[in-house]
């Protein structure tokens, strides 16, 4: 019998309202927020060859420390977001003795699907959270000190 386990989320969609940042009382960035993702689905009652319809699903997604601190800065209500984690089962006794579950996706990692352009512009300033920007232009070479003899070598 194989001990198989995965639990691998990706997720691509529009935030449904500002997410805010929160901070544990140890002082841990967290960050909850509903991500609404479009599913496609073809109904019983259409016609063979008509488009498939499509249902948002809202979905509640958390995130701590740097991605939620990345989230919180750089998205806003209607961002296009894609979101990278593994969902979480939760539960809890609620005031009345009742006992409560919840469902969520854990992010990992978060990343921009639109343009700066088509996110409302002037948002995102790179920084610190930012991708670093890569070239395609050569490195410039390593400096390496110049040895003499080999008498100057460490070993």
């Amino acid at each position: 019998m194989s001990s198989l386990n995965l639990n691998k989320v990706v997720l691509c969609g529009r935030l449904t309202a500002d997410p805010e940042l929160k901070q544990t009382a140890s002082g841990i960035a967290v960050v909850t927020f509903t991500l609404a993702v479009n599913r496609r689905y073809q109904s019983k009652n259409t016609e063979a060859g008509a488009a498939p319809q499509q249902q948002a699903d809202f979905i509640s997604v958390v995130a701590w420390r740097n991605t939620a601190e990345f989230i919180s800065r750089y998205f806003r209500k209607g961002s296009a977001l894609c979101v990278t984690g593994s969902i979480q089962t939760r539960s809890w006794q609620d005031q009345q003795g009742q006992k409560r579950y919840a469902t969520e996706v854990v992010a990992d990692d978060a990343l921009f699907v639109d343009s700066k352009s088509e996110s409302g512009g002037g948002q995102y300033t790179p920084d610190a959270y930012a991708a670093p920007a890569y070239s395609s232009a050569p490195a410039a070479a390593p400096k390496f000190e110049e040895l003499k003899t080999d008498e100057d070598l460490p070993f």
